[in-house]
């Protein structure tokens, strides 16, 4: 583990062989995470809808976490404020884990501390654009087709969100952009 004291120690779990330990991100994890997120998503991961709302502005470290194995980070998932409509709400993505921990329920421990935190910081709703078979046992619901209008083509069907806030699903109507 880093000896930085910003480090936030949010679970550790041991699996056999694995002792893994989830904290929120801060700037030394950059590297390791773009080297996931290019071995999950390659090149053309720049290009993408949910890319580009995030060239918009930074993420929110405080609701984006890593999962280390002996050290390593080898998973992450990022939080990005979004306006979605009218719904003050984040973007969660990417979530990507190492080839070597895919399996492991890692991505789901993730995506489940990230929601908490989002919801105690007072999040109206977390959206993705993401595979519904693989998010909905967690939480997600599909929004409503083609309500959100995103910077670039998307399947509507993989606009979900977790509503966080009473009618969320009626102000998501609208762009979606990111918010300071």
């Amino acid at each position: 583990m880093s000896s930085s004291a910003s480090l936030h120690l949010v679970a550790r779990k041991s699996l056999a062989k694995h002792d893994l330990v989830y904290l929120t991100e801060d700037a030394s994890h950059d590297a390791a995470i773009e080297l996931i997120n290019e071995e999950a998503f390659g090149p053309g991961r720049h290009v993408r809808a949910a890319a580009r709302i995030r060239e918009q502005g930074p993420h929110d470290r405080s609701l984006s976490f890593i999962c280390a194995d002996d050290g390593e980070t080898i998973a992450s998932v990022r939080m990005t404020p979004v306006l979605a409509g009218t719904v003050k709400g984040h973007m969660l993505g990417p979530l990507a884990v190492r080839p070597t921990h895919k399996n492991m329920g890692i991505g789901r421990e993730l995506v489940r501390i990230a929601i908490e935190a989002a919801k105690r910081k007072g999040s109206e709703g977390v959206i993705l654009i993401g595979d519904p078979p693989y998010y909905m046992p967690l939480g997600f619901e599909k929004v409503a087709y083609d309500a959100l209008a995103f910077p670039g083509p998307v399947d509507p069907a993989r606009v979900l969100v977790v509503p966080l806030a009473a009618d969320v699903h009626s102000q998501l109507k609208g762009d979606i952009c990111w918010r300071k």
